[in-house]
């Protein structure tokens, strides 16, 4: 058995060439995330920095800590308060009569040269004490750190889940394919006398000879491309500049011994199929697509399709903001992907047969890819993957920000918005002025959590009312005050009238408010809405601002500023204009809303638009091995139908369209049944959008799948004509 496997390897190195290369790029990949998922787990602590020479560091309150419900107990939980607060006036005299006491760039710290169990005797709980390493959680931003090491452990979690779907995807369709084309020698061995369990082990043992030897080259791949991808992720400011790669050896074997039980995995179900068929009926059926669909990858094929529909509408129905995350457009789509995939020879005759293409050659090509169904399904597929990767995760990205663009543009309106860092509020006569702060409020979720929300505070709750198109489902804005709050459907209680607990963004309180509107949940950013006497350290970092045809009159700001503008009979460009230039006493960046809208939510993240291209990089890479293996080898075997049709009169420039067009064709296949998932997912979205009351702005990335379809194209053309051209010399 071994001297027969080892045969077959040399002998079909080319036909093995394509599950080698694309089994080793999956293992490379995968070794190379591991490697940087790795780092991100044993990344290096940093020193302190502010306070390096300090041996104890007194730190102000940065988080509110609320008892809440464990089972018959209760337990502490603590949230993150924007920023830090200052280190009491008292606390801070009561330590410099004792020790020398150092400051460096703000009153939330101090450090404190002293013995630090005698200060954290003297701050008792009036405020934290840091001593060695946590000294460090007094720098700027400390959690940057930590924030960006999650962010990088996603994406790249991300790009190794795909990995390994696309390339279990692509090894197992192209063994699929190669048994196929085998069928009239396993026919032979039948007749020679092997049993249906040796054709099924020497199947198996050529997978595993070549899922050792991609594996083994695909680790190497990967030792190279870990500290590459490194240097990426830092360039692109997703990683701290310390990032590296570590010495850790579990990426490798996690990465091996995945490539060897992947390659035995897709070639199991073919090789099964080949120990099913008997000597005559495989001499017979050599050159016959039958039994294309076998029972198994129909029932699994329905059931993925089936469960990825269910859970799209299981969540549109329940919790329709979860379409609007990531993690739900990025793995819902592989279940409806894999689907198609394995339906993909029931799919495409009917396709093929409904697209009309014109003269003599446009239907030979139409009838031989219908007639040629694994051909034309082995082609489709891997295209349908890239496709509906491209359609259905830039397509959600983009809706999604679009959504929240048009949604904060909807909400307002002001025909001008100032934005920037601590404002300065202006006052125009005739025009209305409303300037709003961000900051945040804390609420218990139950009895069992504490939650905490992004707020607005409001400066003048009349001139927000007046400006303000939010989308209220119960109340009316116009009753906020200070003892009042305007909440969202996502609330406990959230129902006018009731009275609910806050915490502020100091961490005071709890704090009684009275709720007086309800908002829709929308894309996630509709409140809460606080007044400014709530929101204890808040600075207005936007003015939105709008002015009446007609109105006229002068700026006058808090700062002195402001120049005459408008007047009774002005044009709506001069009025603008004037308001523009009142507004700029603000201090920050003027813009019309719109210019607003487009700035402040932009299509994507960078890194966002990173993983996404990450991700979609992976799968068209696959696409292009998967296209070349199998054309070429099911190119190579038609030399007996190509010699009919010159036989028969046709000429080799005949022969060529034929074959190119049929190449086409398939891929064109391939491209339909993606744009189909992919307007799958997009309705779902539109629809859950519609479900929260949020602008549905639904966005197809027309470019990204035309240049992915239009690769697939390419390099299925090329593949098909040079073995054709060198057949029908």
């Amino acid at each position: 058995m071994l001297t027969v496997v080892l045969s077959g390897l040399r002998a079909r190195r080319a036909a093995f060439l394509g599950s080698f290369v694309a089994l080793a790029l999956g293992v490379g990949l995968l070794t190379t995330m591991g490697l940087g998922l790795s780092a991100t787990f044993d990344a290096p602590e940093r020193t302190p920095q502010r306070f390096a020479s300090a041996p104890v560091v007194v730190k102000g309150r940065d988080a509110v800590t609320v008892d809440v419900r464990r089972g018959p107990h209760t337990a502490s939980v603590s949230r993150t308060l924007d920023r830090p607060q200052p280190v009491d006036t008292e606390l801070l005299r009561e330590l410099k009569a004792r020790w020398t006491v150092t400051t460096a760039g703000g009153p939330d710290a101090v450090g404190v040269h002293g013995p630090a169990a005698e200060v954290r005797t003297l701050v008792g709980d009036r405020a934290q004490v840091l001593t060695g390493g946590e000294r460090r959680l007094a720098d700027p931003e400390p959690e940057r750190d930590a924030e960006a090491l999650v962010a990088v452990n996603a994406l790249l979690g991300t790009a190794g889940g795909v990995t390994t779907f696309v390339s279990v995807f692509v090894v197992a369709s192209t063994f699929a394919f190669a048994v196929a084309l085998r069928r009239r020698e396993f026919g032979l061995l039948r007749t020679a006398g092997a049993t249906p369990g040796q054709v099924r082990r020497m199947l198996l043992a050529e997978a595993a000879g070549v899922g050792v030897l991609a594996s083994a080259a695909g680790c190497a791949l990967g030792a190279w491309g870990a500290p590459w991808l490194a240097r990426v992720l830092v360039d692109g400011d997703l990683a701290p500049e310390w990032f590296a790669i570590g010495e850790a050896t579990w990426p490798f074997h996690a990465a091996f011994w995945t490539g060897v039980t992947v390659a035995v995995a897709g070639a199991a179900a073919a090789s099964r199929r080949a120990g099913k068929v008997g000597p005559t009926a495989a001499l017979r059926e050599a050159d016959v697509d039958t039994d294309v669909l076998p029972l198994g990858r129909a029932l699994l094929g329905a059931g993925l399709l089936l469960t990825g529909a269910g859970l799209l509408v299981w969540t549109c129905a329940t919790e329709p903001s979860e379409l609007l995350k990531r993690k739900t457009y990025t793995t819902v789509p592989m279940l409806l992907i894999t689907g198609v995939a394995l339906l993909a020879p029931l799919l495409v005759r009917p396709v093929a047969r409904a697209l009309r293409l014109p003269g003599a050659t446009g239907m030979l090509v139409r009838e031989n890819s219908a007639a040629a169904v694994r051909r034309t399904a082995a082609v489709a597929a891997p295209v349908l993957v890239t496709v509906a990767l491209a359609g259905s995760l830039l397509g959600s990205a983009t809706t999604v920000t679009s959504a929240k663009a048009a949604e904060a543009r909807e909400q307002t309106a002001a025909r001008w918005v100032v934005s920037g860092d601590d404002l300065t509020p202006v006052r125009v006569p005739g025009a209305t002025v409303s300037a709003t702060a961000a900051t945040s409020v804390f609420v218990r979720d139950g009895a069992e959590a504490l939650v905490k929300y992004g707020a607005r505070a409001v400066s003048d709750p009349v001139a927000f009312a007046d400006l303000a198109r939010l989308p209220v489902v119960a109340g009316d804005v116009r009753d906020l005050d200070d003892r009042s709050i305007v909440v969202n459907e996502e609330w406990e209680r959230g129902r006018v009238g009731e009275r609910v607990e806050v915490w502020l963004a100091d961490g005071s309180g709890p704090v009684t408010l009275r709720v007086v509107a309800v908002l829709a949940l929308g894309t996630g950013d509709n409140g809460p809405y606080v007044t400014r006497a709530n929101a204890p350290g808040a600075t207005v970092d936007r003015i939105e601002a709008y002015e009446a045809e007609g109105a006229a009159g002068e700026a006058d700001g808090t700062a002195g500023a402001g120049e005459a503008y408008g007047a009774g009979e002005a044009s709506g460009e001069a009025l603008g204009a004037g308001l523009s230039a009142a507004l700029s006493a603000a201090g920050g960046t003027v813009r019309t809303v719109e210019e607003w809208a487009a700035a402040t939510h932009p299509t994507t993240s960078p890194e966002t638009r990173l993983g996404l291209l990450l991700v979609l990089g992976i799968a068209l890479v696959y696409t292009v091995i998967a296209l070349a293996n199998t054309l070429l080898m099911a190119t190579s075997v038609r030399g007996g139908e190509l010699a009919s049709l010159r036989l028969a009169g046709a000429t080799r420039a005949q022969i060529m369209r034929v074959v190119t067009g049929e190449a086409v064709l398939a891929v064109t296949i391939g491209a339909v049944l993606g744009l189909a998932v992919t307007a799958v997912v997009l309705a779902s979205l539109g629809t859950g959008l519609a479900a929260l009351s949020a602008p549905v702005a639904l966005s197809v990335p027309w470019g990204a799948v035309g240049a992915a379809a239009g690769v697939c194209a390419v390099v299925a053309t090329v593949a098909v004509a040079l073995p054709a051209w060198r057949l029908t010399r």
